[in-house]
Parts: structure tokens; sequence; C-alpha cells
């Protein structure tokens, strides 16, 4: 089925995950004058077991580096670095990237992980080639964050694109995050009806959300592209800082996806979220379709 092997491993690496019930109730009812649809992934397509991008968050437990090489089919290294933390040695980088990031005036910065993992092996004499080097990032992030489709997820894509609807996302991202829709879903995100031109991916833009500027290429592309307004707009995310906030402030109308324990952030006590709500609560990708004229 897959010519990509990196797609096979994806298959073989992920096992199903059911999302955790919430206490939050529905709250439904059509929105007028939607045209356009766009999606967060992680907690809201993709059930996550740590409730967001693995980069988001601290490992639980260590990685060396030889068992990390080892699981991409990688000799270990013959010194002392076959046994470094892996974690540490990443976590390092990222940091030191985004500090760089944050002087330039960035913040809410991003990381390509692929330049910081290529930075991490080169300084320890590894050579890898570039399907090498998305094999190891790969295998890191499925030890750091097991992810599945949320249920419906197939159906809702099928349902909406159907339905005329401009589709696309926006979110946290890897390089990676796109591949395990496509290994999920048997097509890459293009084909499911997501267009690539009204999507967002963080890792590429150098910015992370809640920043307003992660959205506005795929606004852009909505309105150039399909003279779609932000008003004309529903955007659908699980975090009320990183999705709904800035959402809002851009003028789209939002859902909060309260579907999985393990993702929803409500974050109760975030002072710049007083008063921040979301136009309608959904618990289920099936309830979505409720929300549309």
């Amino acid at each position: 089925m897959y010519t990509d092997p990196l797609l096979a491993r994806i298959r073989s690496l992920f096992s199903p995950l059911s999302p955790e019930p919430t206490d939050t109730l529905p709250e439904l009812g059509e929105l007028e004058g939607i045209s356009a649809v766009l999606f967060d992934v992680y907690g809201t397509l993709l059930i996550s077991a740590s409730g967001d991008i693995g980069l988001a968050r601290d490992a639980a437990d260590q990685t060396t580096l030889g068992s990390l090489l080892d699981s991409a089919d990688l000799p270990a290294p013959a010194s002392d670095d076959a046994f470094a933390d892996a974690d540490a040695l990443i976590r390092a980088e990222i940091k030191t990237e985004h500090t760089r990031a944050r002087a330039r005036g960035i913040d809410f910065p991003e990381v390509d992980i692929l330049s910081l993992w290529q930075r991490v092996l080169s300084r320890r004499g590894i050579r890898t080639s570039a399907q090498q080097l998305r094999r190891i990032a790969l295998e890191y992030e499925a030890r750091s964050n097991a992810v599945w489709p949320m249920p419906g997820l197939a159906e809702l894509l099928e349902r909406l694109h159907g339905r005329g609807l401009v589709l696309g996302i926006v979110s946290n991202a890897q390089f990676y995050t796109s591949q395990i829709l496509e290994a999920f879903l048997g097509s890459p995100p293009a084909a499911l009806g997501l267009d690539p031109d009204c999507s967002a991916w963080s890792y590429q833009l150098g910015v992370a959300k809640p920043a307003q500027a992660i959205y506005r290429p795929a606004l852009d592309g909505l309105r150039q592209k399909h003279g779609i307004e932000p008003a004309q707009v529903l955007y659908i995310g699980n975090d009320r800082r990183n999705d709904i906030w800035p959402a809002s402030k851009l003028g789209m109308c939002t859902a909060l996806f309260a579907g999985d324990a393990r993702s929803l952030r409500l974050r109760l006590d975030d002072p710049d979220l007083v008063g921040v709500k979301a136009d309608r609560v959904v618990t289920a990708l099936a309830q979505i379709p409720q929300l549309l004229a």
C-alpha cells in the first residue's frame, strides 16, 4: 500500500488508542455563513497520548542515543555517545534554538526538528542520509507521543469536502505530522480535501501557536484563492490558548474540541483567557457537520 517506507514504519510504530471522555457538554447549533473549516491536528484530528506534539512536552523516560539509532536500523556509536541521553541532547538544542529566536523577537518560536537532529548527530561524527535522518526524528516522536486517528476522522473529512467546504490545517507540527495523517488515512492531506494553500505548519514558519502569525498564511490562502474572509471560517481545536484565543482575535468562528481528556486544554487559571469562549463546543468529530448550515 505504501511506496514511502516511512509511511509503512508509521503504521507499525503506533497502536490503536481511544479518546478518554471529558465532563464537558457539547454546545451545538448551526453557524451561518461558514465556507471553510480549519483544523488543529494533535488532540483534535489525532488522539495524542501526551495531549500535544511530542516536542511540546517533557519526555517521561530516558532514551539513549544508541537505542534510538538502533530503532532506526543504524549502528550505535562505538564511543560513550551510545549511552548519551537522547532526550537531553535534543531538548538542549530546542532550548538553544528557542532562545535565539526569542532574541530575534519571536515570542512563540518553533524549530525544524530535522535540522536539530542533524546538529546533534554531526557533533558526534554520525553521518546519515536524508531518509535516515527523517527516520530518527520519527522514531523519537513515536517514543514521546503515541497518536491515532480520532474516531470518525476519515468520514468527517469526506463529508465536509463533499459538501463543498474548503478545508485546511493550522497546527503546531513537524514534517512527520502530514505523513502520519497520510499513513493513517491512506492518502496525503491534499487528496483528502485539505487544501495546502489554506494550511500552515509551525515548523515551516518558525513560529508556533498561540502566535497569530501562524494562522495568517491559511487566511491569506482562503482569501486569495477562494474569496473567503475570516468571518466565514470555522477553526476547530482543543486548546483555549493555542486555538480559540488567536483564532477569535483574527475574526474566525471557533469550536472547542472537547473529545479527549488527555488533550483538552481549558487553562482556566490563565489570566489572558478571561472572557475567551468558543462559539461552539463539540465532544466528537461526528458533531461538527451539525454546526454547518
